[in-house]
Parts: structure tokens; C-alpha cells; sequence
């Protein structure tokens, strides 16, 4: 009888000590635009926290389990969180795409525009700030 449920144990004892690493990697990456930024809660209490890309990406920590990524400019990095004993509590890449769907980036020299179109376009903007009163300017043809 010992044997048989020492043979069960310790199975399922090695799978619930590998579901924290499992788990962690998030599905499919994070994917955000720019200047966007996503909430993540951790399995538990972070310690460490590692940004590949420091310009594409920014993490941060609100509290112990729980960061926010916010996307800086285009591009893929990937952000790790570790935990005191350096168990890997969250895992993923991270994608910062140009913008909201329907809307474009105009570049004019090295100034960036953001527009957004349906049947014409309105100018949101010089990327990353809002027009003065908060509302696209006239549409263009």
C-alpha cells in the first residue's frame, strides 16, 4: 500500500512543482501599441524584473505581483520576472506595434504624425501626444 501511493505521490508531487514554469510564459506574447500598456499579474511576489529592450519596452511594478508593460517604440523585446529564490513567475515576449487599428504613421522628416482614417483622415497628432482639446483635427481628402 505504501509503495502504491508512493508511486502516485511523486508524480504528481514533480508536475505541481512544474506548473509555476509552465504557466509563466504567457500565451502568444504581450502585444501592445505604443504608449500602451498592459497589466500582468504574477503568481507570486516578484523580486527581479528583466527588460531585454529597454527601448522597445518599460516595465513597472506596482506592487509584488503585480506589472505593468508599457510599450516605449516599435519593435519585439522580451520581459522576465523572477521570484527571491529565482523561479520564474512571468515569461514573454513583447511586441509594440505603431498604433491603433485604422490609423497610420506619417513621417515628415524625423517628425511623426499619427492619422487616423476611414473614408478620409484626421491628424491625431505628432505620435505619442494628442492634438490641443483632445479631438482630431479636420479631416484631410
Amino acid at each position: 500500500m505504501f509503495r502504491k501511493t508512493f508511486r502516485i505521490v511523486i508524480p504528481a508531487l514533480a508536475l505541481a512543482m512544474s506548473l509555476p514554469v509552465a504557466a509563466a510564459r504567457a500565451e502568444g506574447g504581450v502585444s501592445l501599441p505604443v504608449n500602451g500598456v498592459q497589466r500582468v499579474s504574477l503568481r507570486g511576489q516578484a523580486a527581479s524584473v528583466v527588460v531585454a529592450n529597454k527601448d522597445i519596452a518599460d516595465v513597472t511594478v506596482a506592487d509584488a505581483n503585480t506589472i505593468f508593460i508599457t510599450g516605449k517604440t516599435v519593435g519585439v523585446s522580451e520581459v522576465v520576472v523572477v521570484d527571491a529564490i529565482g523561479r520564474t513567475l512571468f515569461q514573454s515576449r513583447v511586441v509594440v506595434t505603431g498604433g491603433q487599428p485604422g490609423s497610420v504613421r506619417v513621417w515628415r522628416g524625423a517628425t511623426p504624425t499619427e492619422m487616423i482614417c476611414n473614408s478620409g483622415c484626421a491628424t491625431l497628432g505628432t505620435a505619442g501626444t494628442a492634438e490641443p482639446g483632445g479631438s482630431p483635427s479636420t479631416p484631410t481628402p
